[in-house]
């Protein structure tokens, strides 16, 4: 049996008793993914420690370019690798932390540790995740990326599951472990039988055993002996030093010890929401509300309450945080709870809700009330950081209302502020912060020099931060500057795992500087680590014609779903119309393309290229035609270029040369001068 396959039955030992009788790769790891083990990344971490020693002893450049995913999935290994974590956010305090990652970072950490994996494979083998069905969403999101990556043609992947249908995590998903498993994996049912021979007590298999003896064995004892046996396991775990068991089993024997779990679960939720599990913080922070006494810890409580609430809106389960903002505020009347409970809110209404409850005006009032508290507080220092940190709240309000040019007042006014009242090196992180959010507000005003110099000084300021370089390089694309641009976006790849914005951005700055096949490769990455990305698959398609890659560029288009806006699918039409004509179908090329101008005639694309199909066909006139509607639809130089070779050619040496120029204006391309030259000579 070939391919990805998906075992499923209602216990672990049936699925490994299906496993057993199945013709394999040899074993690369078996690794169990039930979160109770070692929460977020619990396969995920047993996979890196099996395999990274020896991966890094022969490839110690791994550990150089993986350091981040190998340090966030097993911890243990944090030692083998660069300090992962140098950034700016990572030299203060956690009260003055403001910075945090995208929802997206698991899914990069995810195409790291396959990228990882296909260096290391150099034979095909077998990796075996068992229990994906109580994994964390982290090790769902990497068993998902495993199975729809084409570029791991070694690895084979077995998930074993229980025979129940599988139901997604809660909140927004990049990709979803059940879609992939139905669309790449063979299912596989295993035969069901009675439970026989000795089986691990519930205790010691922290919870996660599916043997229906050893619950009601643990069922059967006393609350008392429960406690002892938890206690006991929780000494054992502790005295193993390793850190991935304090995210899982640690704060689970913790919760149903004698100490109740809070400390335990409070630095599991604190690790988590710090490098960017924010599934994982969430459902911490719920169970540390449950542990904690309000009316005899209420900081713990508020920071479990804190905690929890963010990490649920930061994963799109935005209606959950506002059900703990409404408990919230009715537990308290401490003023600076109420002020950061009103910017959370703010914050929900201005991002985090869905576009059907999203509400500026409710968010402006929200804020304005956060703003109303921090101007009240006592503490000189204090009341200017959270005037200055709320009011960089409303300037993202102000942003979303389409009101730039108060956002950047608010924002100078914060930066000033804090000049005047805090010493140079305090809160440096949010100063940084301003400062990058002004240069967010001039790039989308079209202030690409002021937003470039923003973004350079924070990246100077803070140099590991991927985000800053990242950020530099668009500008200077949009500035011209493509030479310095790909020294930006390549200062990226070091600095962060693989995310498909960089090398899609690598790719058009590539084709820009007449790279093709650099670029060609860079929109490859792009596909390899999103295979949805329309974009990149519509680029690469082009691109591929433009190299004479047909049967290439005829998959890129099949590939692409039905379901793409309306600009994407005339795109997809054009780009078939160019195979056909390359494969000498002239007629139905022409055909294709004139149903797309049908379409839209405001669509450049389409009249440029059936102006060009008209010139091949020897159509001067109509070719003249179409492209003057692409030029006065996009003056784009290689249309303006395309219509002055037809000018050329027909006679007309006059008008050709005035296309010419100002493509060698725009360009200074050299084919452009040459024929300038020459018409000028005939004119």
């Amino acid at each position: 049996m070939t391919g990805h396959l998906w075992i499923r039955a209602h216990r672990a030992t049936d699925r490994a008793r299906a496993l057993a009788g199945l013709d394999l790769p040899p074993v690369l790891a078996v690794v169990d993914a039930h979160q109770r083990r070692r929460g977020p990344y619990s396969a995920a971490g047993s996979l890196l420690r099996q395999i990274a020693p020896a991966a890094f002893a022969a490839h110690p450049e791994l550990a150089v370019r993986h350091n981040i995913e190998v340090a966030t999935a097993a911890p243990e290994l944090a030692d083998l690798v660069p300090q992962a974590w140098s950034s700016m956010e990572w030299t203060v305090s956690d009260e003055e932390r403001t910075r945090f990652y995208s929802r997206l970072h698991t899914l990069n950490v995810a195409n790291g540790i396959a990228e990882l994996l296909r260096v290391v494979l150099d034979e095909p083998r077998t990796l075996v995740v068992d229990n994906a069905h109580h994994a964390d969403p982290t090790d769902q999101e990497l068993v998902a990326v495993l199975l729809r990556r084409a570029d791991l043609p070694l690895l084979t992947v077995v998930v074993g599951t229980g025979a129940e249908p599988l139901v997604d995590p809660r909140g927004e998903l990049a990709v979803s472990m059940r879609a992939e498993l139905e669309a790449h994996a063979t299912p596989v049912d295993a035969a069901e039988s009675a439970p026989e021979g000795p089986f691990e007590s519930y205790v010691d298999s922290d919870g996660a055993t599916d043997d229906p003896r050893a619950l009601a064995e643990y069922e059967a004892l006393s609350p008392e002996r429960r406690t002892e046996l938890h206690d006991a396991r929780l000494a054992e775990l502790v005295a193993r030093g390793e850190k991935s068991w304090t995210l899982g089993a640690i704060p689970f024997h913790a919760e149903r010890g004698s100490g109740g779990g809070a400390e335990e679960l409070r630095a599991a939720m604190d690790h988590c929401r710090k490098v960017g599990l924010y599934q994982a913080a969430a459902e911490l922070g719920k169970r540390g509300r449950a542990a904690v006494d309000r009316s005899a810890d209420p900081r713990l409580w508020w920071h479990f309450t804190e905690g929890s609430s963010t990490s649920l809106a930061s994963v799109g389960r935005a209606d959950e945080a506002e059900e703990i903002y409404y408990d919230a505020r009715a537990a308290t009347a401490d003023p600076l709870v109420h002020m950061n409970l009103a910017y959370g809110s703010a914050m929900l209404y201005a991002r985090h809700f869905t576009a059907d409850r999203r509400d500026f005006q409710r968010a402006r009032g929200w804020m304005n009330l956060a703003i109303a508290i921090a101007d009240q507080l006592g503490d000189p220092k204090e009341r200017a950081f959270h005037s200055v940190f709320s009011r960089n709240g409303l300037a993202l309000v102000e942003v979303r209302q389409g009101n730039p040019g108060e956002a950047l007042r608010l924002l100078e006014e914060g930066m000033a502020r804090l000049d005047a009242d805090l010493e140079p090196g305090e809160h440096a992180l949010h100063r940084s912060v301003l400062r990058y959010n002004r240069a967010q507000v001039y790039a989308m005003t079209g202030r690409a020099e002021e937003a470039l110099a923003d973004y350079s000084a924070v990246a100077e300021l803070d140099p590991d931060f991927p985000e800053h370089h990242f950020h530099v390089g668009s500008m200077l694309r949009k500035l011209g500057r493509d030479e310095e641009a790909l020294a930006a976006f390549e200062r990226v790849l070091p600095l962060s795992p693989p995310f498909p914005e960089v090398h899609y951005n690598l790719a058009d700055t590539r084709l820009a500087l007449g790279d093709a096949e650099g670029a060609l490769r860079e929109f490859s990455v792009v596909l390899e680590l999103d295979p949805a990305h329309v974009e990149a698959r519509l680029a690469r398609a082009e691109l591929r014609c433009d190299l004479d890659d047909l049967t290439g560029a005829e998959a890129d288009v099949e590939a692409v779903p039905d379901e793409v806006s309306p600009a994407l699918a005339l795109s997809l039409r054009c780009v078939r119309a160019r195979v056909l004509a390359a494969r000498g179908d002239l007629a139905g090329a022409r055909r294709e393309v004139s149903e797309v101008v049908e379409a839209d005639p405001g669509f450049h694309q389409g009249w440029a290229i059936r102006a060009q199909l008209a010139y091949e066909s020897g159509e001067l006139e109509g070719a003249l035609a179409d492209f003057d509607r692409a030029v006065g639809l996009s003056d784009l130089p290689e249309v303006r270029f395309n219509r002055a070779v037809v000018l050329e050619e027909a006679g007309r040496f006059d008008a050709a040369a005035a296309d010419y120029r100002v493509v060698l204006d725009a360009t200074g391309d050299e084919d452009a001068r040459d024929r300038l030259d020459h018409c000028l000579a005939h004119a």
